[in-house]
């Protein structure tokens, strides 16, 4: 079978390397110069290359002393924290580039088009168009930052992410409209750089769709790092000259217009389908009003052996829900039966400290009117915690009040982003509360503080609260 993914990110490559090695001919389209897409260029990798770097100037300014490590006062060097977090993607391109070869997947630069039901056109680079045919193809184009008009982009004072994980000088003041996982992320970069950060945010509270009482728990840690928040706020209108941007706001239920200047205003709203110039309508692929590709159970789109993957169909826009759906069609390509179980890909916030979750909030379990039983357990009890002086933080755990089946976990802390796979892998098995409760945690680590919400979420006391 004759495969052609366009798109080399996370869910392009991995889909792609999934038909490979499961005996199919693969050709791979990627519009730009080097693979990897979104992800691996200007989004996952580099953000959390400077998330770490700044993690690590933050604590040698604040916290080594306390650890009885005594230096002269660091330097923040932005520049070479950039070179740093280049030459970490170009690790990892390169890497990309690598698995393509070993499992003789054609790689084609350009930029695809749909000329029939079976076939694509490549404008490349310096002109020259090729035309490829498919047996199947996998759209795997991923998303762009959505950048409303008023808000004037120009890629200069006032910037996408992708400029953001690029500038050249630490500037005195940002501000951020959206307090989303991006913008808290790259808040928080340049917070700990020592940034006056602004977040201006239209809903009532930070985060939407995560646990409200958890995402309070992580805007208490922020606002301590600096961060300030302007919440309820419904941005009109961004203006920038040569020295400064200046942001047009009104306060829910007001009419009154305020502004907040920043040297820098970051957007921050959210990311949309890239599908500009795919010829999708040219060959019938239904788009829904959102602008992401329709798709069956299958993952197949309207028109028959087209499928869709990634941050082009619905769901969360994710890194590893494109790889799960990646594998998935692909092996729905080879005859299979793979399942995937949306409700339990994790997401996390790579702030410090993370959050990171999955299952139901206490929200929707309110909405959906379940009777369950809420185990809590804050870091600043554990002993790993103190002795890392990591002690923001808490696991909130959601269980079933009748079943004690795991519904949900929520952890802000240190190392959330790996400790949420402990729940991710019980709640896969169905476990209950008393499950976790009753496995024997290794003393002392962060993920102690998991077992004790268990035990209370079981209807069990905590040992150490």
């Amino acid at each position: 079978m004759n495969v052609v993914v366009i798109g080399s990110g996370p869910g392009g490559y991995v889909a792609a390397i999934k038909c490979a090695q499961l005996g199919m001919q693969v050709s791979m389209i990627e519009k730009y110069k080097t693979l990897g897409g979104t992800c691996l260029n200007v989004g996952c990798i580099p953000s959390k290359a400077l998330l770490d770097s700044s993690e690590h100037f933050h604590q040698a300014k604040h916290q080594f002393k306390a650890h009885g490590i005594e230096i002269s006062e660091p330097i923040a060097n932005i520049a070479s924290m950039i070179a740093r977090k280049n030459d970490v993607v170009a690790q990892n391109t390169k890497g990309i580039e690598f698995l393509m070869k070993k499992n003789k997947i054609k790689v084609i630069h350009g930029h695809a088009s749909f000329v029939s039901k079976n076939s694509v056109e490549i404008t490349k680079e310096d002109g020259t168009v090729e035309t490829l045919s498919f047996d199947r193809c996998i759209i795997a184009t991923g998303s762009k930052p959505v950048l409303p008009a008023q808000f004037g982009y120009d890629g200069v004072r006032i910037i996408s992410s992708t400029e953001a994980l690029n500038l050249k000088e630490i500037p005195q003041r940002m501000a951020i409209v959206g307090a989303g996982v991006i913008g808290l992320e790259l808040g928080s970069v340049f917070a700990r750089l020592g940034t006056k950060v602004t977040v201006l945010e239209y809903m009532e509270r930070i985060l939407p769709g995560m646990d409200l009482e958890c995402a309070k728990e992580l805007q208490k840690s922020l606002q301590q790092l600096g961060i300030e928040f302007l919440l309820g706020k419904a941005v009109q209108k961004i203006n920038s000259d040569q020295a400064k941007t200046q942001i047009q706001y009104i306060s829910k239920g007001k009419e009154e217009i305020e502004t907040v200047e920043a040297e820098i205003t970051l957007i921050a709203i959210g990311r949309r389908p890239y599908t500009e110039e795919l010829g999708c309508e040219r060959i019938g692929i239904e788009i829904d009003e959102k602008g992401r590709i329709k798709t069956n159970s299958n993952l197949e789109t309207s028109v028959a052996g087209i499928y869709a993957i990634g941050d082009v169909v619905q769901g969360a826009m994710l890194a590893h829900k494109a790889e799960e759906e990646g594998v998935f069609v692909a092996e729905i390509l080879a005859g299979q039966k793979p399942h995937i179980h949306y409700a339990l890909i994790p997401g996390v916030v790579y702030t410090w400290p993370e959050f990171a979750a999955v299952g139901l909030t206490e929200e929707q379990c309110k909405e959906q009117q379940l009777k369950v039983r809420i185990g809590k357990f804050p870091f600043k009890a554990l002993g790993r915690s103190r002795a890392s002086m990591d002690t923001d933080g808490m696991v909130k755990l959601i269980s079933d009040a009748a079943t004690d089946e795991l519904l949900g976990v929520h952890i802000v802390g240190a190392r959330a982003a790996d400790m949420i796979m402990e729940a991710v892998t019980a709640m896969e098995f169905r476990a209950g509360a008393e499950d976790l409760a009753r496995i024997s945690h290794p003393h002392p680590t962060y993920t102690e503080a998991i077992k004790e919400a268990a035990m209370e979420a079981a209807g069990m006391m905590a040992i150490h609260k």
